[in-house]
């Protein structure tokens, strides 16, 4: 859900900056019409298919078994990241990877989601959800511990975080320290179990406690309209942080140090209301609209189908929560460039694969024509060498000649002289 946008903007806009802007817009527009809403729709099916079926008279029992099977399955994966990207990969057969890649993409989100509810439940059972004081205190302790370790841009979800199926960077999930295993053992363990149990817990006390104020003050008595006015809210918001963007980008590329984060910081919060907003509409409109008879067929036909589309449009992996960021990390105005590349991606693979066979045909040709003349320059030389023992018969033939026959004696001149 959340994500960096390093290494995919490179050669996005080409040469035509309308066909760009036109390419942004649409982008936005599947991402926040399209995408978003399946990924809300699955992440609620699966969420209530596990308060259905596992411990569903007891939250306590429901809460620790999600969390030990959603951290447990997310610290796993977050150890062998490595081993896993080195055994999965297209270029050697790419019907396996495809198949197993999915595969890991869905123990993944369902690792993800239940990781979510566990602790989500926990602080249900410990705080008052109705206290709006308990709540804020809540949300002000993650973010007094969030803020100094400069992670807050760890809380964006989609309509933000749009991330593609595309094999680079797949299977990778940044920890916080960046400690790699061949440097520690030990430190990279501990840096993936702060990474995943602490930063992830943190980010569910912020959603929550901000899910639980609107849930308060928004339309408390009337689901039905608490979940249209959320939609208003968080999709003005989510369209506003979109319009702000360029200009946020130009203040923090020329600015650094404390300010550009404390910028940057407020813009991610901006977008965060906007986002749990969004999250929510759609969540309680469901809750309210969507086989309400039928809850439990709804839950399995909200986890199925939508998996099996954002697979299909080739965006499974917005659904997952992975990897823990830093504010600010990008250089310039990358840092509040939210991942949300979607056709711009595609047109960029087409360019790509384009000049690579422009140079592959240019080497091709190149090729050749060094094979062309190292062909005649092979002839040329065979034909002198072939020629040189028949320039050498006749030197040494001429020389013998010239030995043997002694020279011819002098001649005298008559003399014209009278004597």
């Amino acid at each position: 859900m959340r994500g960096s946008t390093a290494g995919i903007t490179d050669g996005l806009q080409g040469q035509s900056k309308a066909h760009y802007c036109l390419l942004s817009i649409l982008d936005i527009l599947i991402g926040t019409l399209i995408i978003t809403p399946l990924v809300i729709t699955y992440w609620r099916g699966t969420w209530g298919l596990f308060e259905t079926y596992v411990f569903p008279k007891s939250l306590l029992f429901s809460s620790l078994t999600s969390v030990a099977i959603g951290f447990g399955i997310l610290f796993v994966f977050n150890l062998f990241q490595k081993k896993i990207k080195d055994t999965l990969n297209p270029d050697i057969h790419r019907l396996v990877y495809y198949i197993l890649s999915r595969l890991y993409t869905k123990l993944f989100s369902i690792a993800c989601v239940n990781s979510w509810k566990g602790i989500w439940g926990i602080l249900d059972l410990l705080l008052d959800e109705n206290d709006a004081t308990i709540t804020v205190v809540s949300v002000m302790f993650a973010f007094i511990l969030l803020i100094p370790m400069k992670t807050l841009r760890n809380l964006s979800a989609p309509p933000f975080a749009i991330v593609t199926d595309r094999y680079q960077g797949y299977f990778d999930v940044p920890t916080l320290f960046r400690v790699r295993a061949s440097q520690n053992i030990f430190l990279y363990v501990m840096d993936s179990f702060f990474s995943v149990f602490v930063i992830g817990s943190l980010v569910v006390f912020v959603w929550r406690g901000m899910w639980g104020l609107v849930d308060i003050y928004l339309y408390k008595d009337d689901q039905p309209t608490s979940a249209a006015a959320s939609l208003v809210v968080g999709y003005t918001l989510v369209f506003s942080t979109f319009l702000l963007q360029p200009l946020v980008k130009r203040i923090v590329s020329k600015i650094s140090g404390f300010w550009r984060v404390f910028i940057v910081d407020v813009y991610l919060l901006f977008s965060l209301c906007g986002t749990v907003n969004v999250w929510r509409g759609i969540w309680v409109t469901l809750d309210c609209y969507f086989l309400t008879e039928h809850k439990v067929e709804g839950f399995w036909l909200s986890h199925i189908v939508c998996f099996l589309i954002l697979v299909f449009i080739n965006s499974s992996n917005s659904i997952l929560v992975r990897g823990v960021y830093i504010d600010a990390e990008e250089d310039g105005g990358k840092c509040v460039d939210f991942p949300c590349y979607y056709l711009r991606l595609f047109f960029q693979s087409k360019r790509r694969k384009k000049m690579f066979d422009m140079q592959r045909k240019q080497d091709l040709s190149l090729t050749t024509r060094k094979s062309e003349d190292n062909h005649i320059s092979c002839e040329t030389l065979m034909s002198s060498q072939a020629q040189e023992p028949l320039m050498n018969h006749m030197y040494h033939h001429h020389k013998r000649a010239s030995i043997i026959a002694p020279p011819s004696p002098a001649v005298p001149r008559e003399s014209n002289t009278v004597v």
